[in-house]
């Protein structure tokens, strides 16, 4: 079932969501176009590249990638893909294109919702100081190849396991770790610089 409002559904056949599928297509509608920066980062979703399909392709690709490079505008159109329809946005990227599906405005919920019961505290300056000195040492260049997946090389590593026919033996549940509270060491560390 679906639900309609609270406790309330509506009863749906797998025949009758069958009926409502779309079929994939190898196209896209293209319905107009904006600049990069109007799309907020909220909306962003999976990338794909886009090639042209062949020679003949190559040319019409090569000159809407252009244009839009020039233009600095991306394309916005729709896709259907696995079924249903998706928005798309088409970004020129070096020789190709980036088309990043894009969350409908259903998804994203509003920030306010969630920030605006965040009382109003005016921070001290001098934590404030302290915090900015902590993150200007961990300042790094963003380099992705630093965030692996733990638990795909933890599956990975447990499949290569059981081929070589080991036993896989679960892990002991890991001890709490000593977390400390950013503010009370931030409060830590004033109090300490002040003697």
């Amino acid at each position: 079932g679906f639900e309609i409002a609270k406790g309330e559904y509506v009863q749906v056949t797998q025949e009758e969501i069958d009926s409502v599928r779309l079929e994939s297509t190898k196209t896209i509608d293209i319905e107009e176009f904006v600049p990069l920066e109007d799309i907020d980062r909220l909306y962003w979703d999976n990338p794909y590249y886009m090639v042209p399909d062949g020679k003949m392709a190559a040319e019409p690709f090569t000159v809407i990638r252009e244009a839009m490079e020039r233009s600095g505008q991306v394309a916005l159109g729709r896709l259907v893909m696995s079924q249903r329809e998706r928005l798309v946005a088409l970004e020129p990227r070096d020789k190709g294109i980036v088309a990043t599906m894009l969350r409908s405005y259903e998804e994203v919920r509003d920030m306010k919702q969630f920030f605006d019961d965040i009382p109003n505290v005016k921070p001290d300056r001098d934590m404030i100081a302290i915090a900015e000195k902590i993150i200007a040492q961990k300042e790094e260049d963003f380099d992705p190849t630093k965030f692996d997946d733990r638990y795909e090389e933890a599956l990975k590593a447990l499949i290569e396991e059981k081929r070589k026919g080991h036993k896989v033996v679960r892990p002991k549940e890991a001890e709490p770790s000593n977390v400390i509270n950013l503010m009370d060491a931030l409060k830590k560390s004033l109090s300490s610089s002040d003697g």
